[in-house]
């Protein structure tokens, strides 16, 4: 069973639109699954793998973004 944390984030409003825009539009996507596969792609795309700690936070937010992208265990 995958754990799970509850955050509350404020967003500008023009964002808060596109993204209701693209949930009405991709009904297999709901606002969890898009700041999911967001965050950890963000976190993919600024972090590092050099050092072994981060090598594993790493490592996890590729899978986290994966299981979301696709919506299965990888």
């Amino acid at each position: 069973m995958q754990a799970t944390v509850s955050i509350l984030a404020e967003i500008p409003e023009e964002l808060h639109e596109s993204l209701q825009s693209y949930l009405e539009t991709h009904p297999d996507w709901d606002q969890d699954r898009v700041f999911c596969a967001a965050l950890s792609l963000f976190l993919l795309q600024n972090g590092t793998s050099a050092a072994p700690d981060s090598s594993r936070s790493y490592r996890r937010a590729a899978r986290v973004y994966l299981d979301t992208l696709f919506k299965h265990a990888v």
